[in-house]
């Protein structure tokens, strides 16, 4: 499984972004998917995490309220729809499959991941 995250881009604070992460060719979307993000000089965080039948997501406090994970098993992606964004949001995103029955808060519980999408919010 190879993922690609995308939609990144500058914006200011108060935007809206959607962010996607879609499986290369033809790997069916059936596994869990967490969005993590990492910030120039400091740990990659989590983010949101989904099921892979949308039967149960979590998210950051830091983002709760403002960030919905959504996922299109049909069209092999999973959504990251970011709202009232604000400059500390402002990260490169990852997207990773869940490999793991550990914590979906941890990154040692997902693998594959994939390239990163720079998201920057401006004051």
């Amino acid at each position: 499984v190879q993922l690609q995250a995308s939609g990144g881009g500058l914006v200011q604070a108060g935007d809206s972004l959607r962010l996607s992460c879609a499986a290369s060719g033809r790997t069916p979307m059936t596994y869990a998917v967490g969005w993590f993000r990492q910030a120039p000089g400091k740990e990659r965080e989590f983010v949101a995490h989904i099921s892979w039948n949308s039967g149960s997501t979590y998210y950051a406090d830091s983002v709760k309220g403002r960030f919905t994970i959504s996922r299109d098993n049909a069209k092999n992606g999973v959504y990251l729809q970011m709202n009232t964004l604000k400059p500390e949001d402002t990260a490169v995103y990852y997207c990773a499959v869940e490999r793991n029955s550990g914590s979906v808060y941890h990154t040692n519980t997902y693998g594959f991941w994939g390239q990163g999408t720079l998201v920057t919010v401006s004051s």
